[in-house]
């Protein structure tokens, strides 16, 4: 067995890295951009370049690295494919078989609420249970679900995708995935500065956010905190919408 071991958080902003000992003890942490252009093609050679970069500096060898495990913000099968990832702009992708030929390194690649759903299980916040939803929100939303122990993947390796759970029937907008009134719609940070915006353009109240030149999720967040008119509005229905997707799934999951 290995020293050492990669851990990769893809991102649709950033790919955050993590060089670990076999143990779970963190050696440093980084992060690299996520370059979505000609549909993502650079962002595995980009995370190889990485990994390698790292092994040369600290000096480490192939030898003493256990693996790459990556987290991919989409379905991921059992063989470490991925047969749609919308917010990285990907379509069918071998994340496994390309990062292995990259690094020469053993990969296990699946999606990234799942695993950080196992992180959290094993050495986080759910030390020690059985039964986790882990939620993570960012560009999308993402959702990790463990039951007895063990990660409910669903047949397409999508068992834990709540992000693409409707809960609007009436919207009228599409979401990256093609569908409409999906989660991500409203609680990522994406679907923040969407709702912030149709709020911006409802409502007379005076509003931080009518000045800035571009709205981010921060600035929303940010507005949010000194009791702005808009932003509180904003992210009580986002807040309505998310706990309400969380209340549903706690019933039927654990």
């Amino acid at each position: 067995m290995g020293t050492y071991c990669f851990g990769i958080d893809v991102g649709g902003t950033t790919v955050k890295c993590g060089l670990f000992c076999t143990d779970g003890t963190l050696v440093e942490k980084w992060e690299i951009p996520t370059r979505k252009e000609n549909n993502g093609d650079q962002i595995l050679p980009d995370v190889a370049a990485a990994v390698n970069a790292k092994m040369e500096e600290k000096g480490i060898s192939k030898e003493e690295v256990e693996g790459v495990g990556i987290g991919v913000p989409g379905p991921v099968n059992s063989k470490g494919e991925v047969s749609r990832a919308v917010n990285l702009f990907w379509g069918y992708k071998n994340v496994v078989g390309e990062m292995e030929e990259l690094t020469g390194l053993h990969a296990e690649a699946g999606n990234d609420a799942n695993v950080a759903a196992l992180g959290e299980a094993w050495k986080g916040a759910a030390a020690g249970s059985s039964d986790v939803i882990m939620v993570t929100l960012g560009t999308g939303v993402g959702g990790g679900i463990i039951v007895d122990g063990k990660i409910v993947t669903g047949h397409h390796g999508a068992g834990g995708e709540i992000g693409h759970a409707n809960v609007d029937h009436h919207e009228t907008e599409s979401c990256n995935c093609g569908n409409r009134g999906c989660l991500e719609q409203y609680a990522s940070a994406t679907g923040i500065v969407r709702m912030a915006k149709k709020e911006l353009a409802a409502s007379g109240e005076n509003s931080v956010l009518r000045d800035a030149e571009e709205i981010s999720a921060k600035a929303v967040l940010d507005a949010f905190k000194e009791n702005d008119p808009v932003a509180v509005a904003t992210m009580e229905k986002v807040g309505e919408q998310l706990g309400g997707a969380l209340a549903i799934l706690s019933l039927i999951h654990i």
